[in-house]
C-alpha cells in the first residue's frame, strides 16, 4: 500500500512539475524572449510553443486527475458525506476548485480561443485575442501558486 501511496505523490507532483513549471517557463522565459527577438513576429513562435507544450499540458492534468483522486481515496482523513467537518477537507475542496478553474482556462484556450485566433482576419482583433490568451496563462499561474499553498496547508492539516 505505501509503494502506490508513494508512486501516486510522485506522478502527482510530476505532472505539477510539468504543468506549472511550463506556465512559468512561457510567462517569464518564452513570451518576453520572443518578443524581444522577434517582435509582431513573436506570435508564430509562441504558436509553436504552444503546439509542443499543450499534449505535455494535457497529460499532466490527466494525471493530477487520476492521482488526485487515488490519493484523495487512500487518505484516511477523508470524511466522505461529512465535508465541512475538517479544515483538510474543505482546504481539498478548495484546492479542486482551483484546479478545476485551470483546467477550464486550459482547455478553453486551446479548444476555443487559439482556433479563433487563427480564423481572425484583422491584425487589431488578433492582437486582443492574444493578449486575453496571454492573461489566461497569467491567471492559470496565479491559480496554480494558489494550489501548490492549499497543498502545503493540507501537509500541515495532516500532520506532516
Amino acid at each position: 500500500m505505501k509503494e502506490l501511496i508513494i508512486a501516486c505523490y510522485w506522478i502527482h507532483l510530476v505532472a505539477t512539475v510539468i504543468w506549472i513549471g511550463g506556465i512559468t517557463f512561457i510567462i517569464f522565459i518564452a513570451i518576453p524572449s520572443s518578443k524581444q527577438v522577434l517582435g509582431a513576429e513573436s506570435g508564430k513562435l509562441m504558436g509553436e510553443i504552444s503546439k509542443r507544450f499543450t499534449p505535455l499540458a494535457n497529460y499532466s492534468i490527466i494525471l493530477l486527475f487520476v492521482s488526485g483522486i487515488v490519493l484523495a481515496g487512500l487518505n484516511k482523513q477523508f470524511s466522505g458525506v461529512r465535508v465541512l467537518e475538517s479544515n483538510w477537507t474543505m482546504v481539498l475542496i478548495l484546492k479542486l476548485v482551483l484546479f478545476f478553474s485551470m483546467t477550464a482556462i486550459h482547455f478553453y484556450r486551446g479548444l476555443v480561443l487559439a482556433p479563433k485566433i487563427m480564423r481572425t482576419a484583422t491584425q487589431t482583433e488578433k492582437t486582443a485575442l492574444q493578449e486575453l490568451s496571454i492573461n489566461l496563462v497569467k491567471v492559470n499561474f496565479a491559480l496554480g501558486l494558489s494550489v501548490l499553498l492549499l497543498s502545503g496547508a493540507i501537509s500541515v492539516f495532516r500532520g506532516f
